[in-house]
């Protein structure tokens, strides 16, 4: 009986301490911190395994002992150039004290928020103090490629970058880094993941981009309406030069043929009288076609020449 009343007394203690919480496990990628009345008691527990705790009285707080993220929120922030941009940014932080983040932050959550606050801050210092091309490009060395259609007018408006991108972030991170240290929170990298134009902004970067655009147009519709001009005057030109060569050798042609004409007419005209006569004859015909027609009416002297012919064909 006394062996059995032991027993059971093993049995209920056991069972107590079970149901009270006695014993918890310690996860390799967690740092646990038992608190008593709200209050931390000893120092954080870093060694896996399972381990002991006053049951009902002490609680057990669980951190995460991994790199944690920070994705902050889209904020609309000014530029040097007094241009509205948004900027969304993004970083990596650990617990490096587990005891003063539990006392001073308490969870992920307030941390977060402490993070947004300190983080967005530096970010609107850091932008308000840079130009819109420092903040896009990632190094300063990089040079930013020209349209060779665009207006010459676009290309000297192009700014020099004195820093990039990379050295906003960095200044961020070093200017965050100090006062993320006293939540027992180190800061370890901070990354612009995104920056994007108001939509104020992009209206008048449309307007201008359209301003752009039609200024190329109107330079190529110039330069076609130019080339058409000349391609027209050389056509003109050419055509012109061609007509006078035609006419030159039609003219030359029809001298030739007149001239020819002429020496075989005188020829056959100094052969004979009856030649003379014929050739006298063959002329008067030419002439009596061209100058009578249908309906022509003609009234001749008896003396004449042409009533002498007519009146010899007649016979």
């Amino acid at each position: 009986m006394k062996i059995t009343g032991i027993v059971a007394t093993i049995v209920a203690l056991f069972l107590l301490l079970v149901l009270g919480g006695a014993f918890y496990t310690v996860r390799e990628t967690e740092v646990v911190i038992l608190t008593q009345f709200n209050r931390p008691v000893g120092n954080p527990i870093t060694e896996p395994g399972l381990h002991w705790k006053t049951p009902f009285v002490q609680e057990v707080n669980r951190l995460e002992k991994r790199v944690l993220e920070f994705d902050g929120p889209p904020t609309r922030m000014t530029t040097k150039e007094k241009t509205s941009i948004e900027v969304d940014t993004f970083a990596r932080w650990r617990i490096s004290d587990p005891a003063t983040f539990f006392v001073v932050v308490r969870d992920e959550r307030s941390a977060q928020s402490r993070l947004e606050d300190i983080i967005g801050s530096e970010t609107r210092a850091s932008v308000a103090s840079s130009d819109v091309i420092e903040i896009v490009r990632a190094d300063k060395s990089r040079t930013a490629t020209v349209d060779p259609q665009a207006p010459a007018s676009t290309s000297s408006t192009l700014k020099k970058a004195n820093r990039g991108r990379l050295e906003i972030e960095e200044e961020i991170k070093k200017a965050s880094a100090p006062k993320l240290l006293p939540l027992g929170i180190e800061l370890l990298d901070v990354r612009i993941k995104r920056v994007a134009y108001t939509a104020d902004v992009l209206g008048d970067i449309h307007k201008r981009m359209i301003s752009e655009r039609a200024q190329i147009a109107q330079r190529f519709r110039s330069e076609g309406e130019g080339e058409a001009a000349r391609i027209l005057g050389r056509k003109e030109r050419e055509l012109r030069e061609i007509e006078s060569v035609a006419y030159r050798s039609v003219q030359e042609i029809r001298g030739a043929a007149d001239g020819e004409a002429a020496r075989i007419y005188a020829e056959a005209y100094d052969q004979t009288p009856e030649a003379r006569e014929f050739y006298t004859f063959l002329k008067t015909l030419e002439t009596y076609r061209t100058v009578l027609g249908r309906d022509t009416n003609l009234i001749l002297s008896t003396d004449s020449e042409l009533f002498r012919l007519l009146h010899q064909i007649g016979k």
